[in-house]
């Protein structure tokens, strides 16, 4: 796929996240920020008030740590596809 497709694609979906009003659960949106944490080189640590949300904010992080910036969006959009099929 090529880069400029690849974007696309990556920002439709996160668009199609933001854009949903449903809740999603917990597991998913840690996956989805971890994700796309690495998809936009964003390496600015967690910042909620809640020390335990930055735990496992940061487990999340740390699982993807070895993905490449192009892999965390084919991963971002592939999450968010599945999940909607439901």
């Amino acid at each position: 796929m090529s880069a400029s497709k690849l974007d696309i694609e990556f920002f439709e979906a996160v668009e199609r996240v933001n854009n949903s009003t449903e809740s999603f659960p917990a597991d998913f949106l840690l996956r989805l920020y971890a994700y796309y944490k690495r998809a936009t080189n964003n390496d600015d640590k967690p910042s909620s008030r809640r020390p335990i949300i930055n735990a496992f904010k940061m487990n999340a992080l740390l699982q993807t740590q070895d993905i490449s910036p192009e892999g965390a969006k084919e991963a971002y959009i592939e999450l968010v596809n599945s999940y909607f099929e439901k």
